[in-house]
């Protein structure tokens, strides 16, 4: 079992990550002290896949579960006021414990509603997806989307555990695995150039889900987005480095109404984009950018950009939670295992490297095959 600990300003807690700790579920709450209860939030996707092999590992009838819709377009307010209701419903109290079971979304949805919910309760994460378990399900971000941007209202409220078992991601729809391990190559760009390397070396047992590659590459990510976070919980500067692909990536997930993308895939294109920034402003190598972009195609196909202006981005990238003031601030690669954060780039120059998108993903596709 790796046990990971990550600190935070309502105290540390520990990401248990191992193939079968979801067994250990039940013991592992145990240790956090006395509850009134614990009630499971999760979606009837997700539950219909796992939520006998959780309600076992739990101790709770399956029928107990809070399900809701975890689709990203129905990730709104009104989805929290409807968890809310029915946890007031089922008799939770302060002193009671928010389990949340799913992906991101889950994840996002379930944080927020606990730290909302009597002005929050305890939650425990058991990410059943991959860019849960290596990203989303740590470090305390909650919240929700707005039509005019992602996670535009939320909260930072850190969980009390996060249980990491990579058996779950065996019953994954193979689009949604490939979604999760564009994160996993954010990692290795922003942060862990032996991670990079790995990935492009292992890209294909990393596609089976070899259990040797899975094991080796989670616990790993985990590991960055922790040191990452105990030093900024808050993303006052550091924690900024995470969001390498996501100011575009988001902006296309809005511009398109939460449809057409998974969250990985628009922060793939996110992510070619900020390449192309940087090759643009002299800050990432040609080299390093060459190999970033093709390792980002190898994953797979991309839903396509069409339809999407690019004076429509600009004015949902503008409005982003992390720009000040209208001005829109850049995570860029200095090169592979390499970031700088909070730099600006002229509009002409991203509305530039957006034209290009389809074309440069297209050569470095055709280059690997």
């Amino acid at each position: 079992m790796v046990i990971i600990r990550v600190r935070s300003s309502a105290g540390s807690y520990d990401v248990h990550c191992a193939r079968g700790a979801l067994a250990m579920a039940r013991s592992l709450i145990a240790r956090l002290g006395d509850s009134t209860g614990a009630f499971v939030l999760s979606s009837p996707r997700v539950w219909r896949f796992c939520g006998r092999d959780v309600a076992r590992a739990l101790g709770i009838a399956p029928r107990r579960a809070i399900l809701f819709d975890d689709r990203e377009a129905a990730k709104r307010l009104a989805t929290v006021e409807e968890i809310a209701s029915k946890l007031v419903r089922a008799g939770a109290d302060r002193h009671c414990l928010v389990v949340a079971v799913g992906g991101g979304v889950v994840g996002d949805v379930a944080g927020f509603a606990a730290a909302s919910y009597l002005r929050g309760v305890r939650v425990v994460h058991i990410p059943t997806t991959l860019v849960a378990q290596v990203d989303s399900a740590i470090g305390g971000k909650t919240g929700v989307d707005l039509p005019e941007g992602k996670n535009l209202v939320g909260a930072f409220h850190p969980p009390k555990l996060v249980i990491a078992d990579p058996e779950m991601l065996r019953t994954l729809p193979h689009r949604e695995y490939r979604s999760g391990l564009y994160e996993v190559l954010k990692y290795g760009v922003i942060a862990d150039a032996a991670l990079f390397r790995f990935l492009e070396s292992h890209m294909n047992a990393v596609l089976r889900r070899d259990a040797d590659a899975l094991d080796w590459i989670i616990p790993r990510c985990i590991r960055i987005k922790a040191r990452v976070v105990n030093k900024d919980e808050r993303e006052q500067g550091l924690r900024k480095i995470l969001n390498f692909g996501h100011t575009l990536g988001h902006a296309l997930e809005a511009a398109t109404g939460y449809r057409r993308f998974l969250h990985g895939e628009a922060v793939a294109w996110g992510m070619i984009a900020a390449t192309l920034l940087g090759v643009a402003t002299n800050r990432t190598p040609e080299a390093d950018a060459s190999r970033i972009i093709r390792l980002i195609t190898s994953v797979g196909p991309l839903p396509p950009l069409a339809g999407i202006r690019k004076s429509q981005l600009r004015g949902i990238v503008a409005g982003d939670k992390k720009s000040r003031g209208g001005k829109v601030h850049w995570v860029l690669a200095r090169g592979i295992g390499k970031t700088e954060w909070d730099r600006g780039v002229p509009w002409p120059v991203v509305a530039r490297a957006f034209a290009e998108l389809p074309e440069i993903a297209a050569k470095a596709a055709s280059a690997k095959t």
